[in-house]
């Protein structure tokens, strides 16, 4: 589904991501770890437009799509839950999840989609009111999810969906992560939180210093002595 092919990302005379060649696969959930800086968030935020790459090939369901404006990758099927959450603050939270579908037309289809976010996130109806900047860190996470469902993607980009939350409300995401997954939808992962990473994908990528240095199994990267002494703390 996802083929990418010499991405590089630079800021300034600063490079971010050096060359990096990945794929996806149609359902299935990969993982791309690493270390603060290693490359991974200016990875997913080229994929999606959100900042020009410096050269190299992505291609999505066989269409050449680096050069795309944002809102026409979009158009493609691929949304962006990003890093820090993104909610509109000042719109409500169903306001927020209405503007997840903006490009689509079919009413029935949203009213049942909105119906079902609402049974991933009870508490999400709960405060379908509420303005999205009074809510929690965990709360706006689910938003932020909800609101990228909302679109019916074809793929969903995720940037470290755990960081800041509560154990518990961890466990919460990740249970929808499972279950949108389950339903068969393509996921790229990055999480700091590389056991929970790899634990819910079939395969991953080990970014350092903006480069692929390691691939596999997911299954095989968690016995890999040199993630383990990296990223699981082992």
């Amino acid at each position: 589904m996802l083929e990418v092919t010499g991405l590089r990302v630079a800021y300034g005379g600063i490079q971010a991501v050096r060359s990096i060649t990945f794929h996806v696969e149609e359902g299935e959930t990969v993982a791309l770890i690493g270390a603060n800086g290693a490359g991974k968030s200016s990875t997913l935020k080229a994929l999606a437009r959100v900042i020009d790459a410096a050269g190299g090939d992505v291609h999505f369901c066989g269409q050449k799509i680096d050069r795309l404006p944002a809102h026409h990758v979009i158009r493609q099927g691929i949304a962006l839950v990003p890093e820090g959450r993104g909610v509109f603050p000042r719109l409500t939270v169903a306001e927020n999840l209405a503007m997840g579908a903006f490009m689509r037309h079919d009413k029935a289809g949203i009213a049942a989609d909105l119906d079902k976010i609402y049974g991933y996130f009870p508490r999400l109806r709960e405060r379908a009111a509420q303005l999205a900047g009074t809510l929690s860190g965990g709360e706006q996470q689910m938003l932020a999810i909800g609101r990228a469902l909302m679109g019916r993607p074809k793929m969903l980009l995720l940037d470290e969906p755990s960081m800041g939350l509560a154990p518990i409300m961890v466990q919460k995401i990740f249970e929808v992560v499972r279950a949108v997954a389950a339903q068969g939808m393509t996921i790229l992962l990055i999480e700091q939180n590389a056991k929970l990473a790899l634990e819910c994908s079939q395969r991953g990528y080990v970014m350092e210093s903006g480069e692929i240095t390691l691939n596999g199994d997911s299954a095989q990267l968690l016995d890999d002595p040199k993630v383990r002494a990296a990223y699981l703390g082992e």
